[in-house]
């Protein structure tokens, strides 16, 4: 997906990443005894929950939040392990470094799934369903795991498209299709509408995205109230909501520890020399800079002190990053005790788009 609408805004380029059975397959992963068989996360006692279900099981019909009681009905040879939550969320952290490669924008839903905004890549991959494709098989062989991925230009469709080939599959739903798409389904395959507001529709006569968009908002707002302009848009493949990064890392920095305490300004300077250089090229590989430097200096005895420096307009360059960062570290000498480490940190993040045009960013950590 590439290219820019009428208005000259680019297409927004929209992925939805979701790991398939992701507790199951860590564990079946992790335990190989376990693979091919129909396997459930969860306590098999009799008040007990399936928290998620291998594609084995899921044959029988075996599903997440079933009761352990009922899913043992269904599938009389399924095997029930506790999950381990905290290897689980190691994994995923994992994941989400993945995704960082690869764009500022991420929002994650849970442990194994995550909305990407690719519009502005960090840096060029290619398309967006190219990027989709680098995601998957780093994940692959970087966690022996499988995800599958939608590309599209909005949230919802991204949404849909990735449930289309799972597991292990991508597919794209174009600007083009989307449309056509929306009205092809079933309202209970639309993210967003649950198993009451579907058979709700149904007593109206709305059974497919094609029925939906026949409704006029005013019909809508009046049975589905504020909810009314998300169904009247996602029926005809309009969805505007942003991806957004449900934290913001608001710096980047990097540090040095000296084997030996440093009490001269040249030893200091020329490892604050190094230290740009090191935090520059982090910042030029996410295409990112920032308006505030800040030298973190830890003394022989542990005390920490921090100065900042600041100025109107973004860092332009290494040079401009040292300077104010020698700036800081001048006032500190002579110094009346050794340096033990000394960090450079920079923040007021921001990405230049341009030469003359930088936009804020909220930045994924």
């Amino acid at each position: 997906m590439s290219g820019a609408s009428s208005s000259d805004q680019p297409i927004r380029r929209i992925l939805h990443i979701d790991m398939d059975a992701f507790y199951a397959s860590v564990e079946q992963r992790d335990d190989p005894s376990l693979r091919g068989l129909p396997l459930a996360v969860g306590r098999g006692e009799e008040r007990g929950v399936v928290a998620a279900a291998s594609y084995e099981a899921r044959r029988f019909g075996v599903r997440s939040a079933m009761p352990s009681i009922v899913a043992k009905r269904r599938c009389p040879e399924l095997l029930f392990v506790p999950p381990r939550f905290e290897v689980y969320r190691a994994v995923s952290a994992q994941i989400h470094a993945i995704f960082a490669r690869y764009t500022l924008f991420i929002q994650p839903l849970s442990l194994d799934e995550a909305y990407l905004d690719v519009t502005h890549a960090i840096a060029e991959h290619g398309s967006a369903t190219a990027i989709a494709e680098k995601i998957r098989a780093a994940i692959r062989a970087e966690t022996n795991l499988t995800a599958s991925a939608g590309v599209s230009y909005n949230r919802f469709l991204a949404k849909l498209a990735s449930d289309h080939r799972k597991p292990d599959g991508l597919f794209v739903i174009t600007p083009r299709m989307g449309s056509a798409f929306a009205a092809s389904l079933k309202v209970e395959q639309f993210h967003g509408i649950g198993p009451a507001t579907a058979a709700k529709m149904h007593r109206l006569g709305i059974q497919t995205g094609a029925d939906l968009r026949e409704c006029s908002i005013d019909k809508l707002r009046a049975h589905f109230g504020k909810s009314a302009e998300f169904y009247y848009g996602i029926s005809r493949g309009i969805d505007e909501r942003p991806v957004v990064a449900d934290r913001v890392r608001k710096s980047i920095g990097t540090e040095t520890t000296f084997e030996t305490d440093v009490h001269s300004f040249d030893e200091a300077s020329a490892a604050l020399t190094r230290l740009a250089a090191k935090l520059w090229a982090s910042c030029e590989k996410r295409k990112l800079s920032g308006r505030t430097a800040t030298l973190k200096v830890k003394y022989a005895d542990f005390q920490i002190v921090t100065r900042a420096r600041s100025q109107a307009f973004p860092v332009s360059s290494e040079m401009v990053l040292l300077e104010l960062g020698l700036a800081a570290l001048k006032p500190l000498f002579p110094a009346d005790k050794g340096i033990r480490l000394l960090g450079l940190t920079l923040s007021s993040l921001m990405m230049q788009t341009s030469k003359d045009t930088q936009q804020m960013l909220l930045f994924q950590e």
